[in-house]
């Protein structure tokens, strides 16, 4: 990601969009913001400017916010996405699409920041192999570290996630598409859309009712139809993480 941002800002109602395109300027690194009033005029805009992320209004008229943004992902480099909305029932399907953050109308400039500094770190150098990087955490009051290698598995909770350790579990904010893409190489598989496992905490793989679960330190997660066959792919192919 550059150190100058170029952002645009997508968004139909004009005072919303206008006020939005306002706070990101007066953030710094942003270089330039572009503001459109639909998803056909944010098309054409990507054509010949140069974007390196998008603030999206997920209701619109026409081409929705989510449908642009299954658009962008197909892009050989896709700009950063930021879905703004005044509702929060589209959460989870934004996230699925790699949504690097979520703001809820009215969108105050703490947030806006918070949200800059994520599109930052969106494409940051992933750390080399065999490093175990930690998160922080707020716990009553105090930040403290959790290790990637501690987490057995985390779940999806809007626009946060609940990171499970043998020992409690923490409320972060962060993306699971985001977990999923940079924690896969760790032995972490996607196996639903509200769920991300470390397939080595899988003690045991049940059948319910023609549904699967994997149960983690007593939680039964579901699988999804779509995800099942991926994991015991997984499961045979690692035979030292077979339940």
């Amino acid at each position: 990601m550059p150190d100058h941002l170029r952002v645009l800002v997508v968004d139909d109602e004009p005072p919303a969009r206008g006020e939005l395109a306002y706070m990101i300027e007066q953030l710094e690194p942003v270089a330039s913001v572009l503001a459109v009033g639909s998803g056909v005029e944010a098309l054409r805009a990507l054509e010949s400017t140069p974007i390196d992320a998008v603030f999206l209004d997920i209701a619109m008229p026409g081409l929705s916010g989510l449908d642009l943004a299954r658009v962008l992902a197909r892009f050989e480099r896709p700009p950063a996405v930021v879905f703004v909305t005044a509702h929060d029932a589209h959460a989870v399907e934004a996230f699925e699409l790699d949504a690097v953050d979520y703001l809820l109308k009215p969108v105050r400039p703490a947030r806006v920041q918070d949200a800059i500094r994520r599109v930052l770190a969106h494409d940051a150098p992933a750390q080399p192999q065999g490093e175990d990087p930690t998160i922080p955490v707020e716990l009553g009051g105090v930040t403290r570290f959790v290790r990637r290698s501690d987490v057995h598995f985390v779940e999806a909770h809007g626009d946060y996630v609940r990171l499970h350790t043998g020992d409690g579990a923490h409320l972060v904010r962060l993306s699971l598409g985001t977990l999923e893409r940079d924690w896969s190489s760790a032995g972490f598989l996607r196996i639903h859309r509200s769920y991300l496992v470390a397939t080595k905490h899988i003690t045991e793989l049940r059948q319910h009712d023609q549904r699967s679960v994997v149960v983690i330190d007593g939680h039964e997660l579901e699988v999804s139809r779509r995800r099942s066959r991926e994991l015991k792919d997984v499961l045979l192919r690692n035979p030292d993480q077979r339940p």
